[in-house]
């Protein structure tokens, strides 16, 4: 079974992402999104320069500018966020898999085609099952036109359903009846994987106690488990989630944020956060301490992931800086793969 890890496209997922160990690489499929922002053709010039400095030899991104305007950003018939990010991974070496959308005009499905054509591994069909924006299942024939714009076949396409934000076990069993019976109807077509990804990360750390470790139960993983119980299909699907974000886009925010560490275990998420006491991040030296003299520290200690490594000469004070909120996102998310890769591998499951 794989991982697909469905990350914002940013500098701290990308960090996490180039120093994941040959085990975690072999076993993750990763989506990453773009985040929208004003300046398009900047944004995407630095997703790609992140792409070529951190993806890993040898590993196919699959990139997702479903969040971005389409509007020509390159010069010709055709030229939008794909057809830019495409072009320029393809100059870097990179090998890019496309998402595409049941909803997506047939102006960017051609786009997606071209991408698909030139960078031959497959495409990516994203299909939404979340409450707040619920795809409808298509029909074979809507599936036929789809694919023979897309000149693939349906063993060339990954279909990964995605649950959007999960916070309540108490609606648990009735959003996997819906998944399981979404994968039902799209099963009918042989995809090259299929996958099941929710997020159950908090919006932000607002409220949340600070000096302290507080849990937050991984809602996506309990999902996950739910939709195979329910579903008879031959296989399990693929588990997906959000890492250690919330899965929708959100305003940029203000200020400064205060030293956090999400930290995951099998179950749930340590969510550290530190008050602002010392120069600097200095905190983050202190809370750094705490968590690897907690009961939460694996027994396998800075071997974990790079991310843990680090985290560890913070503790021992080994590093002159405690880094910022970009450098604690990359330290949890590389914790965050290897963790979730390592229990997959050892139990089936999530």
């Amino acid at each position: 079974m794989a991982y697909v890890p469905i990350l914002k496209g940013k500098a701290g997922e990308f960090l996490a992402l180039g120093h994941t160990s040959p085990a975690v690489q072999a076993q993750i499929r990763p989506v990453m999104e773009i985040v929208p922002d004003f300046e398009l053709r900047d944004l995407l010039e630095t997703f790609c320069e992140h792409a070529m400095e951190h993806v890993p030899n040898g590993m196919v991104l699959t990139v997702d500018c479903g969040a971005l305007p389409f509007v020509r950003v390159l010069e010709g018939d055709t030229g939008g966020p794909v057809a830019r990010v495409s072009e320029s991974l393809s100059l870097r070496g990179i090998a890019m898999c496309p998402v595409f959308r049941v909803a997506d005009h047939p102006a960017l499905l051609a786009e997606v085609a071209k991408a698909a054509a030139v960078h031959r591994q497959g495409a990516c069909l994203r299909f939404s099952m979340a409450v707040d924006r619920s795809d409808r299942i298509p029909d074979g024939e809507h599936v036929h036109e789809m694919l023979q714009v897309l000149q693939l076949e349906p063993q060339e396409v990954d279909l990964p359903v995605d649950a959007g934000p999960v916070h309540s076990g108490r609606r648990r069993g009735a959003m996997a009846a819906r998944i399981a019976e979404a994968l039902n109807s799209l099963s009918r077509w042989p995809w090259r994987h299929l996958c099941v990804a929710a997020g159950a990360f908090p919006v932000n750390l607002t409220g949340f106690p600070r000096g302290t470790a507080t849990p937050v139960v991984r809602e996506d993983a309990n999902l996950w488990r739910e939709v195979v119980r329910q579903w008879r299909g031959p296989r399990p699907p693929d588990f997906g989630d959000f890492g250690v974000t919330y899965p929708r886009f959100l305003p940029k925010s203000r200020g400064t944020p205060d030293p956090n560490m999400r930290y995951t275990t099998a179950s749930e998420w340590q969510v550290f956060v530190y008050p602002r006491l010392r120069r600097g991040n200095d905190d983050f030296f202190v809370l750094s301490q705490d968590l690897v003299n907690s009961p939460y520290w694996p027994v396998t200690g800075a071997a974990t992931s790079w991310g843990d490594a680090r985290l560890q000469e913070c503790a021992q004070r080994k590093r002159q800086k405690a880094g910022g909120g970009t450098e604690w996102r990359a330290l949890a998310t590389s914790h965050h793969l290897a963790v979730v890769t390592s229990h997959l591998t050892a139990t089936g499951h999530p």
